[in-house]
């Protein structure tokens, strides 16, 4: 298998809450709702960087299409990282995240591994870790 993710679906409870968190609250450009002439294919598509995209997608219609039960959601299944330039804008991304209804889980904090990191959790509980990482900066 190739690293080819260009995708990341987030299951959730309430689209137009999740849209709006993204969307208004935390600033991501998104056409909105697309899909809704489909039986379960309401979703929403948020571009993250060139070739990766995060969909929203109602747990209903993911367990659907997967052919599973939906079952409860863990948010220490895994983590969404957004590596920021600097320690002010982890702290920025961190208030933003907050104004938006976001729940922080783990204040912005100095690191063992040498950065500066806190974690938020989305509206379904999804954990989003915001870093900044000095052997790591983006581009």
């Amino acid at each position: 298998m190739k690293p080819r993710i260009t995708l990341i679906t987030l299951g959730v409870d309430n689209l137009e809450a999740s849209l709006t968190f993204y969307r208004d609250g935390l600033g991501l450009a998104t056409p909105g709702i697309v899909g809704t002439e489909f039986e379960n294919g309401a979703v929403v598509f948020i571009d993250l960087q060139p070739g990766l995209r995060l969909a929203l997608w109602p747990r209903q219609s993911l367990a659907k299409d997967a052919g599973l039960a939906v079952s409860p959601p863990s948010p220490t299944d895994f983590t969404l990282a957004h590596n920021v330039s600097s320690r002010d804008e982890v702290d920025a991304v961190m208030d933003q995240a907050k104004r938006a209804g976001a729940t922080i889980v783990k204040l912005a904090q100095d690191t063992f591994w040498g950065g500066y990191a806190g974690y938020f959790q989305d509206p379904d509980r999804h954990l989003w870790e915001v870093a900044w990482n000095p052997q790591l900066l983006p581009e």
